[in-house]
């Protein structure tokens, strides 16, 4: 039995590789297409999340549970206002297009 021989892969190889499995909704499909096995991408992913090179999936910043919360009260609050003003649009339309007949 014979060992495969260990492949060795440059460092912008590895970078280049991450930011294409980061840009796909499947890393093991860009594992494929660059003819690596999906394991190795994975831990490259993970060693490089680790290290602090890759942003998390959401922001590359931490929040806190009070921003978030205080930001979906400014949005609620912004959507009620933009509903009022489609409520007001509404009416103008269905004012003027009696206007019209």
């Amino acid at each position: 039995m014979s060992r495969k021989a260990l492949r060795s892969y440059t460092r912008e190889f590895k970078q280049e590789a991450i930011r294409l499995a980061l840009n796909s909704p499947v890393v093991t499909s860009v594992a494929a297409d660059l003819g690596i096995p999906s394991a190795t991408l994975h831990s490259w992913l993970e060693k490089a999340k680790q290290r602090g090179e890759v942003p998390s999936q959401t922001s590359s910043e931490p929040i806190s549970i009070g921003e978030v919360i205080r930001e979906n009260k400014e949005l609620k609050k912004r959507l009620a206002r933009l509903e009022q003003e489609k409520a007001i649009l509404k009416k103008a339309a269905a004012y003027f297009a009696k206007e019209l007949e």
